[in-house]
């Protein structure tokens, strides 16, 4: 093939933003048509190059079909809805039904996720993954929001030990989901907001009260609802086709999970710092699509 028709194809591929099977495909049946495009416009008397250039205009830019590819082939199945939803499901019952308080129930969750992360990371990272991906990575957080209590003798293993492990772990995880596609690292982060507002509303003051796990008992059952408000949005995350559908779909449920805990926690989370939740789950809901913008560039 050209050399400027394989361009075309790369080009393509950057933008398509599919699992690799379904990009696979893709690509092998565009070539085809191309191909057959380009023999046919020799047949009538084209040369090669002549071919080529024709059948390039007719096709259209590169991101327009890539984009148009997407929207035909970005809709999950109601079974890789579920897949996606199933996490944020799981956490909610764990909470409504009171089950986060045995330890066999928390470890069999935390062992359930790891080996649907570890399985879809190897199976081409299929779209239902990454809400899976994110749960695995909540002890990373939670131990993090725990070393606030440590004894300030003790800071120094956060700072030199602990922190720099996690951000890296973080880190590397992050930059190699938007290197597929920014929308789903923003999906996998999507229960970081409404897990930190629930910390802020439960414990707002410097030191762990001795009735915490009282006031978790108390808020347990709307802990849980805004988790299955989550596996609602995620669901409805995978079946959408356009891209500013889905962006749309994840910031609305952003605010409506974290006005579900301001209204839940019963004034324990102040306006201010609801206002800056807000600002903090759209820097962690929209900032993967500048990383990926400047990782793109420095490629």
């Amino acid at each position: 093939m050209l050399t400027v028709l394989s361009h075309y194809l790369d080009s393509i591929r950057d933008n398509l933003r599919l699992d690799h099977s379904s990009e696979k495909e893709v690509i092998q049946e565009l070539e085809t048509h191309i191909e057959d495009e380009v023999q046919e416009l020799r047949e009538s008397g084209l040369s090669e190059e002549e071919a080529a250039d024709t059948c390039l205009t007719l096709l259209g830019s590169a991101k327009m079909v890539a984009r148009q590819i997407y929207e035909a082939h970005s809709q999950g199945s109601w079974t890789q809805a579920l897949l996606a939803a199933t996490p944020h499901i799981l956490f909610g019952l764990l909470f409504a039904l009171n089950w986060w308080r045995g330890v066999g129930w928390l470890l069999g969750m935390l062992v359930l996720v790891l080996v649907m992360a570890v399985y879809g990371w190897w199976r081409g990272k299929p779209a239902w993954l990454f809400p899976w991906l994110g749960y695995s990575l909540l002890p990373v957080v939670v131990a993090a929001l725990l070393l606030l209590y440590l004894p300030k003798s003790w800071s120094w293993v956060a700072i030199l030990v602990y922190l720099p492990l996690a951000l890296w772990l973080l880190y590397s995880i992050t930059v190699r989901t938007i290197k597929r596609d920014w929308l789903y690292t923003s999906l996998m982060l999507l229960p970081l907001p409404t897990i930190v507002g629930w910390f802020v509303a439960i414990e707002p003051v410097n030191q762990l009260p001795e009735h915490w796990l009282q006031r978790m008992q108390d808020f347990a059952p709307w802990i849980g609802l805004t988790f299955l408000a989550l596996g609602v949005t995620v669901a409805t995350f995978i079946r959408v086709r356009k891209r500013w559908l889905r962006v749309s779909v994840l910031v609305v449920s952003g605010m409506i999970t974290l006005t579900m805990v301001a209204y839940y926690a019963e004034g324990r989370l102040s306006i201010p710092a609801f206002m800056i939740l807000l600002v903090v789950m759209l820097l962690v809901l929209l900032s993967p699509a500048l990383v990926e913008r400047t990782l793109r560039h420095s490629g």
